[in-house]
């Protein structure tokens, strides 16, 4: 058997921070006599560094805009960082740990932050659904894979 195969892989979560948190009302406080029927975009960003062997910083960037017609209500953007020691794992599984499964972990804390800040602006409780990260980094890879298609076609 080849040394590979005999390593062990481990998962330890070091530590959960808020690294950044931004929360405007542009147009408070005349949006607060509107009818209340917003548009809410969500949007979702991953970033991870290494920092020594095995120990990675994945960032969840986590970006919600409430929009009523054209005037924006709220806008809320949180990062949620986290330490992570990742061992024996290497290629597509890291790449699904650091992608997927990290930010699956940090999403609760981003989602509490958020909604925190959203009731702090005096605006109606805002729910935030799960979020489906295996999904997201699967279409991540798709999208990648079909770029690197296209490339190869255009040569």
């Amino acid at each position: 058997m080849s040394e590979q195969n005999n390593t062990e892989m481990t998962f330890q979560i070091q530590r959960i921070y808020t690294k950044d948190v931004s929360f405007e009302a542009p147009n408070a406080p005349h949006v607060f006599q509107k009818d209340w029927q917003p548009e809410v975009k969500l949007d979702l960003d991953t970033a991870s560094t290494q920092l020594a062997d095995d120990v990675y910083e994945v960032v969840l960037r986590v970006t919600v805009t409430a929009s009523l017609g054209e005037e924006t209500a709220f806008l809320c953007e949180v990062q949620q960082g986290g330490i992570f020691s990742v061992g024996g794992i290497e290629g597509n599984q890291l790449a699904h740990c650091l992608g997927a499964y990290c930010p699956n972990i940090l999403f609760p804390y981003a989602r509490e932050c958020i909604t925190s800040l959203v009731s702090r602006g005096t605006f109606p409780q805002l729910n935030l659904a799960p979020v489906n990260f295996d999904a997201l980094f699967m279409n991540y890879l798709q999208q990648q894979s079909g770029e690197g298609a296209e490339q190869h076609q255009d040569a």
